[in-house]
């Protein structure tokens, strides 16, 4: 009786058992499936790290390059700013003093120092003129208004009298116009300057002596050094007529039109 009655347990025991069992392997296989999901996002992480890690190495070293490139083109351009102060009072000096045709080409500096740092003394001068009335100005516009025109005309005017210097068959390189036009407004500073301190308002007579004096002696010394440069008769005479004409023309320029430009932001 008793074996029967344990014959007739076993089988409904079974079926526990093997729910138990099939619980026990559905836990087992969600572990693994947490285990895979922990490990692909592991993966995940570190993958965006790198990625993220790689992009900013490739954004640093981007920028160190700029920065190298930068201090590589200042090296290119410091033989042209390095000048000693003392050279650059001479060159200013002798840019009034016109030379005799020898036969030979004038030496010209291949700086830039020189007359960069004549054109902000123009601008400065300039500026000063409008200051000395007694209306009061608009900065931003006057400043404007002089350093472009200032610098225009010195790119301007380089450009074309190497155009002209081009045609005419002159030995002459560009950055060489450039010096020689900038340091030519070393005259240009001092009738301004002089112009602005003594001028009666009354008679123009002060300022035209003053650039018949100056302005011709800085006329003259750039027309001698294209002319030293120049191998045709008639080349020198077009070269010499069409320097001389923009140089002294500019100058006018810089006494009528600029204090035309005073009045107008000035009405009173």
């Amino acid at each position: 009786m008793t074996d029967s009655m344990e014959d007739f347990d076993s089988p409904s025991r079974e079926p526990a058992q093997l729910h138990t069992m099939d619980m026990y392997e559905g836990d087992g296989d969600d572990e693994e499936e947490d285990a895979e999901s922990g490990d692909f996002m592991k993966a995940m992480r570190s993958q965006i790290g790198k990625e993220v890690a790689g992009t900013a190495w490739k954004a640093g070293k981007d920028q160190a390059r700029k920065v190298f490139d930068l201090y590589a083109n200042i090296d290119i351009l410091r033989p042209y700013f390095d000048v000693e102060p003392k050279v650059v009072v001479r060159r200013l000096i002798f840019s009034l003093v016109p030379k005799r045709p020898s036969g030979r080409p004038q030496k010209l500096p291949t700086e830039l120092y020189g007359p960069l740092m004549v054109v902000f003394t123009l601008i400065a001068f300039l500026l000063m003129e409008m200051k000395s009335s007694m209306h009061v100005v608009r900065e931003g516009t006057l400043m404007g208004t002089a350093i472009g025109l200032c610098f225009g005309y010195w790119f301007l005017a380089s450009g074309l009298f190497y155009t002209v210097a081009y045609i005419c068959n002159t030995h002459i390189t560009p950055l060489q116009v450039l010096s020689l036009t900038g340091y030519s407004q070393f005259a240009n500073c001092i009738v301004i300057f002089l112009g602005t301190a003594l001028h009666n308002l009354d008679s123009h007579f002060f300022f035209y002596m003053m650039w018949a004096i100056l302005g011709g002696l800085s006329a003259l010394k750039m027309v001698s050094v294209f002319v030293s440069r120049t191998s045709g008769k008639t080349q020198k005479l077009i070269i010499s007529g069409i320097v001389a004409f923009v140089h002294l023309v500019f100058l006018l320029y810089l006494h009528f039109a600029y204090h035309q430009i005073v009045k107008v932001v000035n009405p009173n």
